[in-house]
């Protein structure tokens, strides 16, 4: 009896927490729709008092995925930015779990925004009286978080008060347009993850990437494009968008080159160029398809390891007028990751003259490979470290885009695989 009367309770609270969370959610959501942008910082702020929350900053990551900066509000704490690698809220950032910090009765707390798995930022306030957050107000303060990532994503889409929050420094017209043609950086689903990285951030020109989950393929594209500055940006931005037209009449892999090839060969001088490569993983089965046209070949890493390349007949790039393309293709492995990069990742050359090199980046690869940080992670940590063992600058545009084949069905579960494929 006592057991029942303990389910009753648990149900009650549990009841009550939930029915809180809704209310303070859908005040939220009903508020927000025709909010003006410049009015969401101290609605949030608002919402926020209302379970007691005070203290409330919003940090949005910047563009080179190493800083946590305050977005600027009404009612919003403008404290200073916050390094991802080194601070509480960089911690939430990094593993998308809730980050609590006790101090003299109060819980500051630091919860991931994420729009879908893509990292928005942070969401952080202080409760008074508190301890721990206990198991009930843990899901709604992850929805809560969930949608304040939401509503901040939709309403960038028609303001620029949260890409002006995210820069710390100018950003060059370049740059401007490779970071507005780019899908969002990060997706994953039970099958498939993938993330991407740009370098430099604030005035990559000529590399770009584009990824599209239509039902049960995958499909990738990266750039390089010939030159720097605004030139390079208008092929990159031409090259995907063939490539996206292409696609979405659902050719194959040898005709999504031609249309690329056809549009930048009928709009720039016959010495112009970009070097691509396309791929298509169909996510149900792990196999990857892909043609390369003048890039290094991908690298496939297995349990942490660069286990080799993924070598294949090359083309000529995009814009030259190259033959038919051979289509090569490989099985994947559960849990395989594969990374795409640009040329400038490994002809950089480093202090003292020598160039970056395959040998330097696969070392590098396998050190972040080995902390089994999920990809996206994975991406942001790699680059970052590349940046900085190349001394903080680079005099070419750098790029790197990673899949993992989860080996799952769409439900999740485990796809059964034969020992002698991969």
């Amino acid at each position: 009896m006592a057991g029942d009367d303990a389910d009753r309770d648990f149900v009650a609270t549990q009841g009550r927490a939930d029915g809180f969370g809704e209310r303070l959610l859908g005040s939220l959501l009903d508020r927000s729709h025709t909010m003006p942008p410049q009015q969401i910082p101290p609605l949030i702020a608002h919402e926020i008092s209302t379970i007691g929350g005070r203290d409330v900053t919003v940090l949005l990551q910047d563009y080179d995925q190493m800083t946590l900066v305050p977005l600027p509000g009404e009612r919003l704490v403008l404290g200073p930015p916050q390094p991802i690698d080194d601070s509480l809220a960089g911690l939430a950032f990094q593993t998308d779990q809730i980050v609590q910090s006790r101090r003299q009765g109060s819980l500051r707390l630091y919860i991931p925004l994420l729009d879908g798995v893509d990292r928005v930022g942070v969401l952080a306030f202080t409760l008074d009286d508190h301890d721990d957050l206990d198991e009930q107000a843990r899901p709604w303060v992850r929805r809560l978080a969930g949608l304040v990532a939401d509503i901040l994503v939709t309403k960038s889409l028609y303001t620029d008060q949260f890409f002006q929050a995210r820069r710390r420094r100018p950003m060059s017209l370049s740059a401007e347009m490779q970071w507005q043609l780019l899908p969002p950086l990060m997706m994953a689903t039970p099958q498939v993850s993938v993330a991407g990285a740009l370098e430099p951030a604030y005035d990559v020109a000529g590399d770009s990437f584009d990824y599209a989950l239509n039902g049960p393929i995958l499909h990738v594209c990266m750039i390089d494009a010939m030159g720097h500055g605004l030139d390079a940006a208008v092929m990159a931005t031409l090259a995907i968008g063939a490539y996206r037209h292409a696609r979405r009449t659902d050719v194959e892999l040898a005709d999504l080159y031609a249309a690329m090839d056809a549009a930048v060969a009928s709009q720039f001088e016959p010495d112009r160029f970009a070097t691509a490569q396309m791929a298509r993983l169909d996510v149900g089965t792990g196999r990857l398809e892909w043609v390369n046209a003048g890039h290094p070949p991908p690298l496939l890493i297995r349990h942490a390891q660069v286990v080799g390349e993924l070598d294949s007949p090359t083309t000529l790039p995009v814009g030259f007028g190259g033959a038919t393309p051979i289509v090569t293709d490989r099985m994947l492995q559960p849990g395989d990751r594969v990374l795409f990069f640009t040329d400038g990742l490994t002809e950089e050359h480093v202090s003292g003259g020598a160039e970056f090199g395959d040998a330097r980046l696969h070392e590098l690869i396998e050190r972040v490979e080995a902390d089994g940080v999920p990809v996206q992670e994975s991406v942001r940590r790699l680059s970052g470290i590349l940046m900085r063992a190349r001394g903080g600058s680079t005099n070419d545009d750098s790029t790197l885009l990673m899949i993992e084949w989860n080996g799952k069905s769409i439900d999740g579960r485990l796809i059964a695989r034969s020992p002698e494929i991969g």
